[in-house]
């Protein structure tokens, strides 16, 4: 599968290819236990080994693949267990990024949620998941920045992405999509109002129930 990065994409080729994995990892392209040797790797991609040695270092140093001596690098995916533990840091942590960035949030910034909130509208009428998913984190990523925390819109930031797959689930769910549209309106209300404490219990009910493990009964 050669050329399967966008030519236009200044990222090192390191960085791609770390991406390109491990967003594989997250939606289920490469699944828990499968073995990824680097020079296959490097064939599919039409690239050299440097940049996917490179790459899945850091692809283990963020424990989504775990070198075993004479074995190779297997990956160890997002389980269960890994899902029910980023929601729960989420809602210790947006809850705080939506109370600071109720008093720092900037009009182009609160113009900006209202334009993603009228595509959600637009998207949950359509039932684009994936779609809908994609502006979820934009909406939250917003928040973070506006938070005014570098180490929040880190922490966020990385949770965010692993627990791309489990989002998109969660609004699958019956009656789950225009909840999550609500619960939106409801956070945008109170950054408006520069409301903090309001705007984190609004947040804070909005991560609790987008779990995607009890939104379908399961336990972790």
């Amino acid at each position: 599968m050669a050329n399967i990065f966008d030519q236009k994409d200044t990222q090192s080729l390191t960085t791609k290819v770390f991406k390109y994995i491990r967003d594989g990892i997250i939606d289920g392209r490469y699944h828990s236990g499968d073995i990824l040797v680097a020079t296959k790797l490097a064939e599919e991609f039409g690239v050299s080994r440097t940049p996917i040695r490179e790459a899945l270092k850091q692809l283990e140093l963020e424990d989504l693949i775990e070198s075993i001596p004479n074995c190779g690098v297997t990956v160890k995916g997002i389980s269960k267990e890994d899902i029910t533990d980023i929601f729960i840091i989420r809602y210790l942590l947006e809850g705080l990024a939506a109370n600071l960035a109720a008093s720092r949030i900037k009009q182009p910034e609160l113009d900006k949620l209202l334009e993603l909130i009228d595509l959600m509208e637009l998207y949950t009428r359509r039932r684009d998941y994936a779609n809908l998913a994609k502006l979820d984190t934009e909406f939250h990523e917003i928040i973070f920045i506006a938070s005014n925390s570098r180490t929040l819109k880190h922490i966020l930031g990385s949770l965010h992405q692993n627990a791309a797959y489990a989002r998109q689930s969660s609004l699958m769910v019956p009656e789950r999509a225009p909840k999550s549209f609500e619960e939106h309106k409801e956070i945008y209300a109170a950054l408006c109002a520069h409301d903090a404490a309001r705007a984190q219990s609004c947040m804070e009910r909005h991560v609790q129930s987008a779990n995607y493990l009890k939104s379908q009964g399961k336990k972790a």
